[in-house]
């Protein structure tokens, strides 16, 4: 049996989530589903953010001493924080 991945909320978060509509909650959830589906491959969408230089000059650095594309990185560090 494949092990589904369990969301837990800090006291803080629930606290937050009380201003969002159902239909805010609701879109939360199956965004949710869908990153934790990793069997169904999705479509990427290319972001600009802006991060200081020097932040991100040390996790490429780090990233390619450990032999990993730091995108990819970027992208693991994304979906453990929505796990929790």
């Amino acid at each position: 049996m494949k092990e589904r991945p369990l969301q837990y909320f800090s006291d803080e978060y629930i606290e937050r989530a009380k201003d969002l509509t159902p239909a805010q909650i609701v879109e939360f959830l199956d965004q949710f589903r869908e990153v934790m589906n990793a069997g169904q491959p999705s479509k990427s969408k290319l972001i600009s953010m802006k991060v200081p230089e020097n932040l991100l000059n040390a996790f490429k650095t780090k990233a390619k001493l450990e032999g990993r594309p730091y995108q990819s990185v970027i992208k693991q560090l994304m979906k453990a924080w929505l796990q929790g």
